[in-house]
């Protein structure tokens, strides 16, 4: 069961496997929940990304996937609760025409087409949005992030996740304070983004480096932003479909600087990730995973500094190189 602690009012979920009170649904009934999903690349990949959204104690209105190609979404089919629609290329470019979807919806989430719920995820996030009218934004625990190694099988990230026990009793409080949603789970209240006609940045071109970040600091002002680490789910990092490394590595120098200049980001935050990020490729080019094209992106990030100090750094600019 899930009770509210009397010092933070924060909800808290007692048991791994309990998900939230019959009084708390009865408290988020009629409320419509929106997921979209923006994909390229991965047709292999969606219809197990599907599944588990569709074994949800909660189930959403609309499940939509917004593709570029029909190639995409081969082998998928439309059905009352799944629609598909196209957009250029480009996260930020697709995650919009989703908003625009939405429309008058009370909630969005968002998940990568690599990203496996955990059954509980969308009614343990609308419980918090429920009890906490405040929240703005949340995003979810990530049991595995397939992202930041070699990638995760399907077969891998099920039995992650099959295997994992949400509970309080991990040291972790139910929810927590956190500076961002992140792109591959995160959950939006749509009313502050109607109402202030907040958008993803369309500078940012292809797999768009930082633009959940960037959005969720626009949004942040509205609403506060948490982690409800009861909300789970596996990221499989999928490789395929993913920015070219010099490209990338461009962008990790570029789209900081470009965030800090229109105010999303401090500079000091900026600095550091440009530093931490070129750290990384620095140290491991010479013997670079298998994974990850680390000289390209030391190359890129080389770039992007050049560009930086001749004042003709812009996002788009990847799309040259």
């Amino acid at each position: 069961m899930a009770y509210s602690d009397t010092d933070t009012g924060a909800l808290v979920f007692s048991q791994a496997d309990a998900p939230p009170s019959s009084a708390q649904k009865d408290r988020i009934d009629g409320i419509r929940v929106f997921i979209g999903i923006a994909t390229s690349g991965r047709p292999t990949i969606l219809p197990s990304t599907i599944a588990h959204l569709r074994r949800q104690t909660r189930k959403a209105q609309r499940i939509v996937i917004c593709a570029t190609k029909a190639a995409d979404v081969e082998g998928l089919d439309e059905a009352d609760d799944l629609k598909i629609m196209y957009a250029p290329p480009g996260l930020p470019i697709q995650r919009n025409a989703l908003l625009d979807e939405a429309g008058d919806d009370d909630f969005i989430f968002f998940f990568d087409d690599d990203f496996l719920t955990d059954p509980h995820y969308i009614e343990r996030t609308l419980a918090i949005f429920s009890a906490q009218p405040d929240v703005a934004i949340t995003t979810g625990r990530v049991l595995a992030d397939g992202a930041r190694g070699p990638g995760l099988s399907i077969d891998e990230g099920e039995a992650i996740l099959d295997g994992a026990i949400v509970s309080g009793a991990n040291g972790d409080p139910s929810i927590e304070p956190t500076w961002n949603g992140y792109g591959c789970n995160m959950a939006f209240r749509l009313a502050p983004i109607r109402d202030h006609a907040l958008r993803f940045d369309e500078r940012l071109p292809l797999y768009a480096w930082y633009e959940d970040v960037d959005f969720s600091r626009r949004v942040a002002p509205y609403g506060r932003v948490v982690k409800i680490n009861a909300a789970t789910g596996v990221h499989l990092g999928t490789k395929k479909g993913r920015t070219s490394g010099k490209r990338l590595g461009y962008s990790q120098v570029v789209n900081p600087v470009y965030f800090a200049r229109k105010g999303t980001f401090a500079w000091r935050k900026s600095l550091l990730s440009i530093l931490r990020n070129m750290g990384m490729n620095v140290a491991r080019s010479v013997r670079p995973e298998a994974y990850i094209d680390r000289r390209g992106r030391l190359l890129g990030n080389l770039l992007g500094i050049v560009d930086v100090i001749r004042g003709r750094a812009k996002p788009e600019r990847i799309l040259d190189l």
